[in-house]
């Protein structure tokens, strides 16, 4: 067979698998879509996502708590997360010692194949007792210690290998005549990383960030066993929540013979798949204007 006729066979093959693969993500919103539909016909959408009702035996579900439990541990975690991650980043990447680097590198991206279960066994372990008894007394507070604060801690945690990874890379990307030109100036290292890195490549930094928060947004199984699990909106970190995985892990196969509990859960997933997506595209739109500015 002609090598032409074969590259063209090849390059079709591999376009309609790419195809396939992305079509994926599309099939799974359908199918949210489809399966959240009988919820529809009885409640609208923004009394779904604002009313803070839970009944399922009475058909009421008020989906307020649940987001509102989500978006306090996922914030909670980045306000954690982000600050470490950027100066852990920075010092890897401009100040380090090879020896030093190639030594935490490694451990650092190790601790991102780490299960989600094994931090959870850590939260419970040594995150929820520190948070009872070290950290609530104190502002003079009584907690279980399953609650905001601990869900964060872990959760940021978890969100560290990805943004300190990432920021890792877009500083070392940076080229070295750009920091010759700044310490010519007469500008010192940390003056150099404010000043001139920092800015340089701060499109790519937001995308590591929100990447970051599209894990925290979607992580079940370590905040589950941390954060309490109460169906109420959070009024400070101390309190426990019920964030949307959660609620889908605990539930789904368990409480099926209420009517539209089914669909109650799935309309939670279709929730967290449009906020996951909605941040993956915004990573991507920063990482093409990232991009574009290297080359110009």
């Amino acid at each position: 067979m002609d090598r032409k006729i074969l590259d063209t066979l090849f390059t079709s093959v591999m376009f309609v698998l790419a195809f396939l693969i992305s079509l994926i993500t599309v099939v799974i919103a359908l199918i949210l879509i489809w399966k959240s539909y009988p919820l529809f016909q009885i409640s609208s959408i923004s009394e779904l996502l604002f009313s803070s009702i839970w009944q399922p035996a009475e058909g009421k579900f008020g989906f307020y708590p649940f987001i509102m439990g989500t978006i306090w541990v996922t914030l909670l975690s980045m306000a954690i997360a982000i600050p470490l991650a950027l100066l852990s980043s920075i010092y890897l990447a401009e100040y380090a010692p090879r020896q030093i680097r190639n030594t935490i590198k490694p451990l650092i991206d190790l601790l991102a194949g780490i299960p989600s279960i094994l931090f959870g066994l850590w939260g419970i372990l040594v995150i929820v007792p520190l948070v009872r008894n070290d950290i609530a007394p104190l502002y003079g507070i009584s907690t279980t210690g399953y609650c905001v604060l601990s869900g964060g801690i872990v959760l940021s945690f978890m969100v560290l290998p990805i943004i300190i990874s990432l920021s890792d890379e877009l500083f070392r990307t940076v080229p070295l005549s750009t920091r010759s030109a700044s310490f010519s100036m007469g500008a010192t290292k940390w003056q150099t990383v404010k000043y001139v890195l920092i800015r340089k490549i701060y499109p790519g930094l937001l995308a590591a960030i929100i990447l970051g928060f599209s894990r925290a947004f979607g992580e079940t199984m370590a905040v589950l066993m941390v954060v309490g699990n109460v169906a109420k909106v959070p009024s400070s970190v101390f309190d426990p929540a019920y964030p949307l995985p959660a609620l889908i892990a605990n539930n789904y196969g368990e409480m099926l013979s209420i009517p539209l509990y089914d669909s109650a859960l799935m309309f939670a997933a279709l929730v967290l798949f449009c906020i996951v997506v909605l941040f993956n595209i915004s990573a991507k739109m920063l990482l093409m204007r990232f991009q574009r500015g290297g080359e110009t």
